[in-house]
């Protein structure tokens, strides 16, 4: 294949990340993890799989960075994940920590790539691989509103019984418990969910989107998410190594646009071969525009914390 794709974690989130890539055959896939044996046999499995899923995608898995030369897209999934009671802002020194140690690595050996930040606490994480690269903010995204619209989009199917091909959803703002799911922009088949759910359920809908991360990590006790995330991580992929133009919710760094400057957050975004090639910036109302800012408010907390640690 053309395009090759560096995946960093071989952990759930990485490898299914890599299985998607391959069983989409979008990209030759290097999976990278500091573990000895885990990425070379994880890679091996899904190398075995492709005569079955009949694909011709090629994957390593390799513990150097030297293999990852070159790629058009490098996915961070490098990290500490979230336990139960644990927040996200508890993630922060760890995680810092081991993103900037892979960005270098992944500046060295591929200083042309695109950089999908899929690590914990997100926002914050994509302002490290922003600020440790020296990219300009087009090659450098976050994957937070890609799950967490597909999140609000599940719960809106599960609640109307209608297909999830006919939902479209927007959720904006920091990944986490202060993003802002849209229902006024969300629809079915066109037609606003406003028309179709009674607010008191619209409510319960927008909470369960919210906590949707955690919700997870409470029934799996010793993990969190990563079906879901690497099905994200695969369409941004897929967008910007096709040259698709989808506008999708990505956390993207902001220059005034939303009256916000400086700052990662999540906002429709279209994706393409040069990355984030467009901030798509729609009319929201006093009330929306209010619950955004006050995300940004809390990414910003998150952000100086994270510089209080340097």
């Amino acid at each position: 294949m053309d395009k090759k794709v560096t995946v960093v974690g071989a952990g759930n989130v990485g490898a299914t990340v890599a299985q998607r890539l391959c069983e989409k055959a979008l990209c030759d896939v290097v999976l990278v993890d500091i573990i000895e044996g885990v990425p070379q046999g994880k890679a091996l499995d899904l190398t075995e799989a492709a005569p079955v899923e009949k694909h011709d995608a090629h994957i390593i898995g390799t513990n150097s960075y030297e293999d990852t030369k070159d790629s058009d897209i490098v996915v961070i999934t490098a990290g500490v994940p979230r336990k139960p009671g644990m927040s996200r802002d508890d993630l922060l020194s760890i995680n810092r920590k081991i993103i900037s140690s892979v960005t270098e690595q992944v500046v060295k050996y591929s200083p042309n790539a695109i950089l999908i930040v899929v690590s914990n606490p997100l926002d914050a994480m994509c302002h490290v691989a922003h600020d440790v690269s020296g990219f300009p903010r087009n090659r450098i995204i976050g994957m937070a509103g890609v799950l967490d619209s597909a999140r609000f989009r599940s719960f809106i199917s599960m609640e109307l019984d209608v297909s999830v091909d006919n939902i479209h959803a927007f959720v904006l703002g920091g990944h986490g418990d202060s993003m802002v799911p849209l229902p006024r922009y969300s629809t079915v088949a066109g037609i606003p969910i406003t028309e179709l759910i009674p607010q008191e359920r619209l409510d319960a809908l927008v909470a369960r989107t919210r906590d949707g991360g955690a919700e997870i990590v409470n029934f799996l006790k010793t993990g969190s998410a990563f079906y879901a995330p690497a099905s994200s991580v695969a369409e941004m992929t897929e967008s910007i190594l096709k040259d698709r133009k989808k506008i999708l919710p990505c956390a993207v760094y902001l220059a005034g646009e939303y009256g916000i400057s400086n700052l990662f957050i999540g906002v429709p975004a279209k994706l393409g071969k040069n990355g984030m090639e467009k901030v798509i910036e729609i009319k929201l109302t006093s009330e929306e525009d209010a619950a955004l800012k006050k995300s940004a408010a809390a990414v910003q907390e998150l952000v100086d914390a994270m510089k209080n640690l340097a």
